[in-house]
Order: structure tokens, then sequence, then C-alpha cells
């Protein structure tokens, strides 16, 4: 029985990581097509990533889209928060609510919502509809991560510190900041994540005035496919590795998956 679920298990892994052997070395294929086992070695599509205008233009444009709505996602969510958390207002409760809602929803039937919305006040095709939806659709990962940051605070510190003189925004600063400052790190980070491969938002938003890298590979796939599509692929893979391995050094990744102390 150990040897089958272990053949068992090493077929599953193999099933998972796949793909990503295949797409990785067909990223570092030398001819000009997609072709697996690669033919030759070449860089050289790592380097027309940052090379050619067009791509290396839709990239500029993921990351000022990802780091604009994540940021943004962050300060809207970290009042709100704070708000359920320490004072538990019904509105602040109904807020959250709220914010965590389009999250829930498919992304097709929010990016109508908002291509509707953008169309129906004049204002279509800029960068900043993308990130405002993008930052509404992703609202609820900041809210929750932050959340369950706050609920990790021992009220026993604010009284505390209440005690000793402080004031509530000394005690924000002090206290409750420098707790919650690594949640609100991983909720920017899933943001970031997420909205950096996002498309159909992005698609029904700003169309194809505003190149995302998601929306470049669709464009480039009508016209061929070359090693190139691979290589932004293994770099938004090497993103992910990075901010979620972050995530795991500097936070609690099992808490903030849902783990419950002990």
């Amino acid at each position: 029985m150990n040897i089958i679920r272990q053949l068992y298990l090493w077929a599953f892994a193999l099933f998972l990581i796949g793909p990503i052997i295949v797409v990785t070395s067909v990223s570092f294929n030398s001819r000009k097509f997609l072709s697996f086992p690669p033919k030759g070695f070449s860089l050289r599509w790592y380097v027309d990533i940052f090379a050619e205008n067009d791509w290396f233009s839709a990239l500029l444009n993921s990351l000022m889209v990802s780091t604009g709505s994540a940021t943004l996602a962050v300060l809207v969510a970290m009042p709100v928060a704070y708000t359920a958390w320490r004072y538990g207002f019904f509105y602040a409760k109904a807020l959250f609510s709220l914010g965590v809602a389009p999250f829930i929803l498919p992304p097709v039937i929010m990016a109508l919502a908002f291509l509707l919305f953008f169309t129906s006040i004049g204002v279509h095709g800029l960068m900043i509809n993308v990130i405002i939806a993008h930052m509404i659709f992703l609202l609820a990962l900041p809210l929750v991560t932050i959340s369950l940051g706050l609920e990790s605070i021992d009220r026993e510190l604010l009284e505390a510190s209440h005690s000793l003189g402080a004031d509530n925004w000394t005690m924000v600063k002090t206290v409750i900041a420098p707790m919650v400052l690594p949640y609100a790190v991983a909720g920017f980070a899933f943001c970031f994540v997420l909205s950096l491969n996002e498309y159909i938002i992005a698609l029904m938003t700003v169309g194809f005035t505003v190149e995302t890298l998601p929306i470049k590979i669709f464009n480039a796939l009508r016209y061929g496919y070359t090693p190139i599509i691979a290589s932004v692929a293994v770099v938004f893979l090497l993103l992910n590795i990075i901010t979620f391995g972050l995530i795991a050094r500097f936070s609690s990744l099992p808490r903030l998956l849902g783990a419950l102390d002990e």
C-alpha cells in the first residue's frame, strides 16, 4: 500500500508540475515557434520582453495597474476593517459585507457591470478605470487578511496601553499598526498577484487601448505562437512564487489561510 500511495503522490505531483516544465522548457526554444521538446537553447525570448517596446509597455502597464489597485484596496480596507473590529458599528459591518460581495460574483458579471458604469459616465479606455475596477473586485482580500490580523490582537494590550495614558492615535500607531502590518502586506500581495493575472475585467474596462500583459498575450496569440508567450508565462510564475514566498517568510501563512490558533 505504501508503494501505491507513493506512486499516486508522484503521479499527482507530475500532473501538477508537468505543464510548468513544458512551458518553461519551451520558453528557451531557439526556434521562432512553440515546440516541445525545444529545438536548441536561447534566452532571446526573455530579452525580447524588455527589448520590444510593445511587450515592455504591457509589462509596465500591468505593474502599474497591479500596484495601484492593490495599494488602493489596502487603503480602503484598513479603516473599514478597523472600525468594524474596534467599535462594531453596524454601518462598518455593512461596508465590510459590501467589500466582500464583488469577489463572490463571477468576474465576467463584474466586468460587464464596470463596462456599463464607465460607459454611462462617459469614461472608457483609461488606465484608472481598470485600477478602480480591480480595487473593487479584489477588496475582499485585504479586508479578510487585515481582519484576521486585528482579531489576533489581544484586547488586554489595548487596555494596558490606554491605562498608561495612550490616546487612540498613539495606540493605533504603536500597538495595532505594527501587529497588523504583515497582514496588510499579505493583502496587498494577494491583490497584486491576482490583478497582475486578471484578464476579463481589464479587457472590458479598457479594451485594447491600454494593453496589460494578459491582454497582450491574447493579442499575440492571434498572429502566431512564438516562445515569447511562454517566457512571459514563466515571468508571471516567478513573480507569483516570489510574492507568496515573501508572504510565507514574513507573515503567518497558516493563519492567513484560515487556520485557527491553538
